[in-house]
């Protein structure tokens, strides 16, 4: 059901008597209260933190007396930077409106921001748990102190007991460090800025060390210590720093990030400043051990002279030495080159003796015997063979002779032949009036087949 819009949401109250229906109530209820707090700030204690899947969350925001509903939807939640839990101070805004289907008086939020020193805590740890996810506090980072510098930077207030305190500890134990001091406001936002430019200002100065100082105070009071730009400041630079912030209790990002934390700045000066009654006594002890090791290398280089002075000998006797091995390798020299003269000699006169054996023209003449040799029998070998191929051919002929049918025609008998010179067999391979070559043991006759007699022969009866 739809309401009429309504511009005033008391112009109805008092007139004439109306009946709503809950819905209704609810409904100009909620314009009602949605309209007069708009947007209002609320501080107070979370309790009954509610996360359902859809990503809103839910809470009872409640002081020493009271409490309301809240509900932060999805898309404001994830603009909360810091985590909200049960017992949280916040403070938050929002209007105020009513849940018309349970009538439930609540705030529709917009932002939730910690409250008070507790709001101060949580961007503190928020910002401490990101340097160091990035490495900013790790001990690899960090560059050790210089154990006698000369000229330390102080970045600090020119007013104050602070920078008083350390000049008094520089006094009083070396006197002999320069100091300089680059100062900066050590409070407030415009700390900030002033800060970082000094931090910047004193590395390029080319101290040995810098002390970054601040007397006590309340969180507030030392929070600019606290910033992100302050830390990357100070991480941002090659010359050893020494953070001297608050009293012994108070710890700030700046001490995290600095190569070294004292826990007052009087305490950074006595880091730097080393007493000047131990180092005389250092020194004085380093002289003394300089003494006595510079007397005993002196006596062990004096025995060392004395035992090189009574093996050193004249360079005429070591030439002598060298002239006689000299002669001796020259010598020694010309047995070897003898001895291998020998044997090459010995080696050649056998290889001739090889050569003159391996000789063609002895070869030549071995193989001319043989080819005389030979030259003799091969007539010898063929008048045989061809007596016996005679022979052989001989018996064969008669053998031949027995067996050839020209034999048989010379006791006249006779072969016929047809066209194409094929034994006639039989008189079937005939026809009549075929002509055909009679072959006799002496000459050929060409003849005709009269009759081969193969045809019947009919007769008439009537004849």
């Amino acid at each position: 059901m739809m309401l009429p819009m309504i511009r005033d949401p008391f112009e109805r109250l008092g007139l004439d008597r109306e009946v709503l229906t809950v819905s209704q109530l609810n409904g100009r209820a909620r314009v009602l209260l949605e309209d007069v707090f708009s947007s209002i700030w609320v501080e107070g204690e979370i309790s009954n933190l509610a996360r359902p899947a859809s990503g809103h969350v839910y809470f009872t925001l409640k002081d020493s007396g009271a409490q309301v509903r809240c509900a932060l939807f999805r898309n404001n939640a994830a603009r909360v930077r810091q985590a909200l839990r049960d017992g949280l101070a916040v403070k938050v805004r929002g209007k105020v409106s009513l849940f018309e289907g349970r009538g439930d008086y609540q705030l529709i939020l917009d932002t939730v921001e910690p409250a008070g020193d507790g709001a101060l805590r949580l961007a503190f740890d928020a910002l401490k748990e990101k340097l160091g996810a990035e490495g900013l506090f790790s001990s690899e980072r960090k560059v050790a102190l210089p154990a006698h510098p000369q000229r330390i930077g102080i970045i600090s207030s020119p007013t104050g007991a602070v920078i008083r305190d350390i000049i008094s500890v520089f006094r009083r134990r070396a006197p002999q460090v320069e100091l300089t001091l680059i100062p900066t406001a050590v409070q407030g936002r415009e700390a900030i800025g002033q800060i970082v430019r000094a931090l910047q200002r004193a590395d390029n100065l080319g101290f040995d060390a810098l002390i970054l100082a601040r007397g006590g105070g309340s969180l507030e009071d030392l929070w600019c210590f606290n910033e992100e730009d302050v830390a990357r400041a100070i991480a941002a630079c090659v010359t050893p720093i020494v953070s001297a912030v608050g009293h012994e209790t108070d710890v700030s990002i700046s001490d995290f990030v600095a190569d070294v934390r004292a826990p007052t700045p009087s305490a950074a000066a006595e880091l730097l400043a080393p007493d000047s009654s131990d180092l005389q006594r250092r020194i004085d002890s380093l002289q003394r051990r300089l003494l006595l090791h510079m007397q005993n290398r002196l006596a062990h280089a004096r025995l060392r002279v004395e035992g090189l002075s009574r093996r050193l000998r004249h360079p005429g006797e070591r030439l002598r030495q060298q002239a006689q091995r000299l002669d001796d390798l020259d010598m020694r020299l010309r047995r070897a080159f003898e001895q291998r003269l020998n044997q090459r000699r010995e080696r050649l006169a056998r290889l001739d003796t090889r050569l003159a054996a391996q000789h063609p023209g002895r070869t030549l003449a071995l193989l001319k015997q043989r080819l005389d040799s030979l030259s003799e029998r091969l007539p010898r070998a063929m008048r045989e063979t061809l007596k016996d191929r005679r022979q052989q051919l001989q018996a064969t002929v008669q053998t031949l002779q027995v067996v050839s049918p020209l034999a048989t025609l010379g006791r006249g008998y006779s072969i016929l032949l047809d066209e194409r010179g094929q034994a006639i067999r039989s008189a079937s391979q005939t026809h009549n009036g075929q002509r055909l070559t009679a072959r006799l043991g002496e000459g050929q006759l060409q003849v005709r087949v009269e009759d081969n007699h193969q045809t019947p022969v009919t007769l008439s009866l009537l004849d």
